[in-house]
């Protein structure tokens, strides 16, 4: 009997824009499924007013286009790498991802708020950066998801001190997506991440800045 190979080809490039683009399809369209459970299910919903509904769900908006901008970033570094396993982990980060894609975006309509319409210029910018880290090398790309998982880190932090101290939903949601972007940020450095430049790290913080700020209101 032949061996099995230690990992199969790349399916055809038109097999591969196809999949991209019903990703990024249903990335911005709001179709998400979890593979595991709403961390808020555990929490009783609890009377907010008005203004807290707002604010919260502003929060909660911008925690939703990050993880849109996720998708893109681990579809397109897993689309261009070099390196079957690393595809393989990629993706699948990808596909924990979206849990934290799914929860955000069901939180919303529980606040009765919906998502950014900007998200398709968002998984645009993101799919061309992460493509862009793809080409510089599997090292500099997974630096690129290290350096992108301690700034999401660090957001989703400070958002456990702005939501609503009453807000026992989101902020459940907001503490498994931390948990979640530590442990991949740490996958990544183990697999040989290249320490990003720190003008790059600059421009990230300064995207980021114009991400949170407009997502917030729209």
């Amino acid at each position: 009997m032949a061996d099995f190979p230690f990992s199969l080809p790349r399916p055809p490039i038109l097999d591969e824009v196809v999949r991209d683009l019903d990703r990024a399809l249903r990335t911005v369209s709001g179709v998400a499924q979890a593979q595991r459970a709403n961390p808020a299910n555990a929490c009783n919903e609890s009377a907010l007013d008005a203004q807290q509904k707002k604010h919260a769900a502003g929060l909660m908006r911008i925690n939703h286009v990050g993880e849109v901008c996720a998708q893109a970033l681990y579809n397109a570094q897993a689309r261009f790498a070099e390196n079957p396993q690393l595809r393989a982990e990629l993706a699948q980060a990808g596909r924990e991802e979206e849990d934290h894609l799914a929860w955000t975006a069901e939180r919303l309509q529980e606040l009765g708020y919906g998502v950014s319409i900007l998200n398709p210029l968002w998984y645009a910018a993101s799919y061309a950066l992460g493509a862009a880290a793809a080409k510089l090398g599997d090292a500099a790309s997974l630096g690129f998801v290290v350096e992108t998982e301690r700034q999401v880190e660090a957001h989703l932090a400070s958002h456990l001190q702005m939501l609503p101290a009453e807000d026992a939903k989101s902020r459940a949601i907001v503490e498994q997506m931390r948990v979640d972007e530590m442990q991949h940020g740490a996958h990544a450095q183990a697999m040989g991440a290249a320490a990003v430049p720190f003008p790059v790290q600059k421009i990230m913080q300064a995207m980021a800045k114009v991400m949170t700020t407009s997502a917030y209101h729209i």
